[in-house]
């Protein structure tokens, strides 16, 4: 039973508020849509991933899904049918399964049991029980609206694809809000399976909110150590947490030397079980030669939040008898919450000196340690 999960992720996500589409947005630090496209894409009885974009947001969505197997993106329509049109017109699996991109945590059983109900059905959705008093409402609450039987209906949805298009082409209402209310007008037998609360469609802002808190529920405080030292070498000025600090002297490197983005890199790297600074960008590697260690920095705080990990908080402590930090800390400190995306109240420089003692207490270089903060999946 071939299938193909059509991911649709057309739309302009504007109730959000936030003038970025919702399916672009991160969602505990990866976008909405390629955690959405990764529930269909690791799951053993999915054959292929096709996702259906406006072509508005190519550019973003290539990047969003980059590494992904998705084959060609799709282009939709301005109304979700035209989209899922689309979608079935560039899937040849025997079965599909549609899904709204806005709706980025589908667990795998519920992938499961919509395939088991398709063996014996046109089609199959996840369904939920409504709990609430139900009632018609306009300035006032009106008449009670009988809850018995009836059900919310979520997303994703199976059908035997030949089956959906057909019944698309011959679906003459208005636009409609999911492709069971095509299927069933068109008189597919369509199974109601028991959905999942984490199926839940982001609409507005406290859709979001409480999405973000169930991430954060789930994941695991973790710490990094990092450290690294730099001996002065040739002219100034030397590299300090982003910026240029003046100085006689500058630090001696492959890179530009910048310790302070050194030390931090490793922390985060350390945080997050990733290795070290050097496994990414060995010395070694002459396309390194006078890099911005920004380039480090904004590197290992990506590789974190693709892994669906957060950054919580930055400390650093330099350690030098010369340049006096005092008056760049604060330049320092908002440069590096820029990079690494973050406030910066979450982003702590201190600096301190050895008295007179080691290599820095004889002004031969600077050392900087740091210690990173994040939050992670943790492992069962």
């Amino acid at each position: 039973m071939s299938v193909t999960a059509l991911i649709v992720a057309a739309g302009s996500g504007e109730r959000m508020g936030s003038g970025v589409p919702k399916q672009y947005r991160l969602l505990g630090g990866k976008p909405v849509l390629r955690r959405a496209v990764e529930a269909f894409a690791n799951h053993p009885c999915i054959d292929a991933v096709r996702v259906v974009i406006s072509e508005l947001h190519e550019s973003q969505a290539r990047q969003v899904l980059q590494g992904l197997d998705v084959g060609q993106l799709v282009l939709g329509g301005k109304q979700r049918a035209d989209s899922v049109r689309a979608g079935l017109a560039a899937t040849a699996s025997a079965n599909v399964l549609v899904h709204d991109a806005a709706r980025p945590f589908c667990p795998p059983q519920v992938i499961d049991r919509l395939l088991d109900a398709l063996g014996s059905h046109d089609g199959a959705a996840p369904v939920l029980p409504i709990g609430d008093t139900l009632a018609r409402a306009g300035e006032l609450l009106g008449d009670p609206i009988d809850r018995a039987g009836a059900v919310r209906v979520q997303t994703p949805q199976a059908f035997c694809a030949d089956g959906l298009r057909s019944a698309y082409d011959r679906w003459t209402g208005e636009a409609p809000t999911d492709e069971t209310s095509v299927a069933r007008a068109a008189g597919l037998s369509v199974a109601a399976v028991t959905g999942d609360p984490l199926l839940e469609k982001l609409t507005t802002p406290a859709d979001w909110d409480r999405a973000e808190a169930m991430l954060a529920a789930r994941l695991v405080s973790r710490t990094g150590l990092g450290f690294d030292v730099h001996g002065f070498a040739g002219d100034g000025p030397v590299m300090l947490g982003g910026i240029a600090v003046p100085h006689s002297r500058g630090l001696s490197g492959h890179s530009d030397a910048d310790v302070v983005l050194h030390a931090i890199t490793d922390a985060l790297l350390g945080a997050a079980a990733l290795g070290d600074i050097g496994e990414y960008f060995p010395p070694t590697d002459p396309q390194w030669q006078g890099a911005a260690s920004d380039r480090f920095l904004a590197y290992a705080a990506e590789l974190i939040r693709s892994s669906g990990g957060m950054i919580d908080h930055v400390d650093c402590t330099i350690i030098c008898e010369e340049p006096k930090i005092g008056p760049h800390r604060s330049a320092m400190r908002a440069r590096i919450a820029v990079i690494l995306g973050l406030k910066d109240i979450d982003v702590n420089i201190k600096a301190t000196t050895t008295e007179g003692l080691g290599f820095t207490g004889r002004r031969e270089g600077i050392a900087a340690q740091a210690v990173a903060s994040i939050r992670m999946q943790g492992h069962a």
